[in-house]
């Protein structure tokens, strides 16, 4: 097989709709694979959509209709030869013309498609042209064919096979791209070629499944080689399947929990002798299942990984940057490693945006990353009829043959909330009766997954409970659950009114890192209420949920950079609390999900990780609640107790220093208990009660000290506490590297933190949020390559803890 990629001599031109004067006049040169926005961006005809209230001027995106034109150059085919021209991907509504003569119209941009040209080739080069329509408008007219179903946001991203965030967010931008968004290629092929491949290894088994595209009926051979084996099947018809035992196969294991060996998989087609076709992938040796046994709780929900039970530590994933085709390989790898220096051992692949690249497989098997993979449905009611029904099918059919090979794919997912959503949010009377999914979640998907890929778990939809059991979708006995209610209407401590059999959605917001908001809001905004800070806060009455989360526990701020850094710090708070007590509930509960990793562009968001890539305070309180060993105070049974988790393969031993201590470093209660929890446990330890009497509960801190780890417990909200907002002083160094800040508290200073973007926008800490008592220090490691003044850092609004956002109180 010859393949030619076709990525040059494009051009785009807008054909259609309210385009400003200047993009209309012209066609520009395109980038492809790429976008109409990437393109103008280059061209310097639209400033960037992410900065100030740039989004909401290039809402004439929305219905533009482009053209993109290039030439190709190719012989005429050979008698038997077979010619396709291959798109990976196009975004989304397209019509394709070769020579003028039109070859083919699309409505997915989550699918490939290839058209047979070969009548089309003659000398010299022919005209190839794309015309894209708007996405908006044709989801519009599919709706009115189809009968409105129900969605949570204006636009109809439910009635067209687009990234639904496409069309806008609660936390992502409303712009409507367009373009030839993954490669395009001409192939040419005689006799045969392989239409698809799907490697499936268990621990000691590749079972090779073949598909052809057949352009003559002579015998053909398959060759699959793995490892050191090679073994070969005569094809009789278009359809194969090549078992291999490999009892000596490398185990794949999770992070955390062993080694992720790869062994590359090559399937060759032959005629005889002759190479016609070539696939190759790599597969990681192991097993995966889900325990979803009944116990006197209700049943489990369990992922189980090589016979090992597997406590997920999980994040949510959205699209890395919202305009897709500028991710790259290094900024996966850099988003994953993210999430794997937090001690991740799960990602997400959330049903609203994309099914995700090779690229992102490709990293998360190398690093042991477990992926949990949505179908792309979200938030929504689908129809099941066409045309939308064949594309949602053929796009799956696609995305889990491609998908197959990778190891650290670990469980499939029907979408995201779209059960939960039935069944509570007002649809049925909508819908009157009306598909809205049920289909796909409960027949389709489960169907094309015994046929395609038998090897992995599927679950229903995130949340949903089984229909064997009768139980509300989002009950916490059973399956899968979203807490919402905590940040929406509660508190974070409202977690402790559930006890989940998986939480695979949960979170609180912030806003980004402060250097990554005065690069996006004017200076003259930077207010939590002006138009651009709201425009980068997509959340319904987000600053509402932000203050009124803060008021539970401490005064709202006036002053702007003390009420970021408030409503950091309560994210922080919120997701080492959730992640806690989820933990310490173990084996009962076993996954914790946050939302979220990442942002794909600047804004106020759930993300740990903003969308400049800079580390939230919230990412270092998730790194430590993720901890292999962790150490804390819960509320069980109306009790407090002292939980210590341990999610490693060594034992724990240790002795427990518990104390209760006087803000000034006077200790009114001491006592120590030996602490031993096995490999993969919890243990949850009571307290004597003498360190529970408190005299002064607005000046007294419980602190637990085992072996390098710490767990502190307050007995009154911050608002009530005696706070000495005076508490630390830093002395700051340089050092290879950056700066060493060494901080020493003279009265109980709670999460100490240096906000080091503050002093250089490409500065970072290597930890947050420490609790100091009197007399203790901390030293703080700056990475930066600036030279600044060593002070800065011992800066109000550098040098930052709980105890400055406090009325100050007379300690004593």
């Amino acid at each position: 097989m010859l393949k030619t990629d076709l990525h040059t001599g494009w051009t785009v031109q807008a054909t259609g709709g309210p385009v400003p004067a200047e993009i209309a006049a012209s066609a520009l040169p395109a980038v492809v694979p790429g976008t109409v926005h990437t393109d103008l961006l280059a061209a310097g005809l639209i400033p960037d959509p992410y900065l100030g209230a740039n989004e909401a001027e290039l809402a004439w995106f929305h219905r533009t209709s482009w053209r993109y034109d290039t030439t190709l150059t190719a012989a005429p085919a050979a008698p038997g030869e077979r010619v396709d021209l291959v798109f990976d991907g196009l975004d989304t509504v397209a019509t394709i013309e070769l020579g003028g003569v039109e070859v083919g119209r699309t409505a997915n941009m989550h699918r490939g498609y290839r058209f047979d040209v070969r009548h089309l080739l003659g000398d010299g080069a022919i005209p190839l042209t794309v015309h894209f329509g708007s996405a908006l408008e044709y989801a519009e007219e599919n709706e009115r064919k189809l009968g409105r179903r129900p969605r949570p946001y204006p636009h109809p991203f439910n009635a067209i096979r687009k990234m639904a965030c496409s069309f806008g967010w609660d936390w992502g931008p409303d712009l409507q791209t367009a373009g030839i968004w993954k490669p395009v290629r001409l192939e040419r092929w005689h006799t045969a070629r392989l239409a698809a491949a799907r490697p499936l290894a268990t621990r000691d088994r590749l079972t090779v499944h073949v598909e052809v595209e057949r352009a003559s009926a002579v015998p053909l051979i398959v060759e699959v080689t793995v490892g050191e084996r090679t073994e070969r099947l005569a094809l009789d018809g278009d359809r194969g399947v090549l078992e291999i035992a490999v009892p000596d196969a490398p185990t794949w294991w999770p992070a955390g929990y062993g080694e992720q060996p790869l062994v590359g998989v090559a399937v060759t087609l032959l005629a005889g002798e002759e190479i016609l076709d070539e696939h190759h992938s790599r597969v990681g040796f192991r097993d995966v299942r889900l325990d979803e046994s009944p116990d006197e709780h209700g049943d489990r929900f369990a992922l189980v990984v090589n016979d090992r039970e597997v406590f997920v530590l999980g994040l949510n994933w959205i699209p890395e940057d919202h305009l897709l085709t500028r991710i790259t390989r290094a900024d996966l790898e850099a988003a994953v490693d993210r999430a794997v220096a937090a001690n991740t051992n799960l990602l997400r692949v959330w049903g609203g945006g994309i099914w995700e690249s090779d690229d992102f497989y490709d990293v998360c098997d190398e690093r042991g990353v477990l992926v949990w993979q949505d179908f792309p449905l979200s938030c929504g009611a689908y129809a099941e009829e066409e045309p939308l029904r064949s594309e949602i099918l053929a796009e799956a059919r696609e995305n889990i043959t491609r998908l197959s090979p990778h190891p650290s794919l670990a469980v499939w997912n029907g979408g995201n909330e779209n059960i939960w959503g039935h069944e509570d949010w007002n649809w049925k009377e909508e819908l009157n009766g009306a598909s809205w999914g049920a289909g796909y979640y409960y027949e389709d998907f489960p169907a094309l997954l015994t046929e395609l890929d038998p090897t992995r778990p599927y679950h229903a939809g995130s949340p949903s409970s089984p229909l064997s059991s009768g139980a509300h979708p989002n009950d916490d006995r059973y399956g899968t659950r979203h807490e919402w209610e905590a940040w929406n209407r509660e508190d974070y401590t409202h977690h402790d009114n559930f006890v989940p059999r998986f939480c695979s959605e949960f979170g609180w917001q912030a806003p980004p890192a402060w250097s990554t908001l005065v690069a996006t809001i004017p200076p003259g905004e930077l207010r939590k209420d002006s138009p651009t800070f709201l425009l980068h806060q997509k959340a319904e009455d987000g600053n509402g949920k932000l203050d009124r989360g803060l008021a539970h526990h401490m005064a709202v701020p006036d002053d702007f950079a003390a009420w970021h850094w408030a409503t950091q710090l309560n994210q922080a708070r919120a997701t080492a609390y959730a992640i806690g007590h989820l933990r310490s509930h173990a084996p009962r509960t076993m996954g914790s999900i946050l939302w979220q990793l990442n942002d794909c562009w600047p804004v106020t968001s759930w993300a740990v990780v903003d969308g400049a890539g800079r580390l939230k305070p919230a990412w270092y309180a998730l790194r430590h609640a993720y901890a292999p060993r962790l150490l804390s105070f819960q509320k069980h049974d109306g009790r407090v107790v002292l939980a210590a988790v341990n999610d490693s393969d060594e034992p724990w031993r240790g002795g427990a220093r518990l104390r209760r201590v006087c803000f000034d470093g006077v200790e009114r209660a001491v006592t120590s208990v030996d602490v031993h929890v096995p490999a993969r446990s919890v243990r949850l330890i009571d307290l004597d009660p003498a360190l529970l009497a408190v005299t002064q509960p607005d000046r007294e801190v419980l602190v637990a000290d085992v072996g390098g780890q710490r767990a502190t417990h307050l007995f009154a909200e911050d608002h009530s506490l005696a706070y000495d907002p005076a508490a630390v002083r830093a002395h700051t160094v340089a050092v290879e590297g950056g700066y060493s800040v060494t901080v020493t508290a003279a009265s109980f200073a709670r999460d100490v933190a240096v906000l080091a973007d503050r002093v250089d926008p490409g500065a970072t800490v290597d930890t947050m949020l420490v609790d100091l008592l009197p007399g203790e220090t901390h030293t703080f490691t700056v990475t930066t390559t600036a030279t600044v003044d060593g002070e800065a850092f011992s800066a109000p609004e550098v040098l930052r803890s709980a105890n400055v956002l406090t009325t100050p109180a007379k300690v004593g």
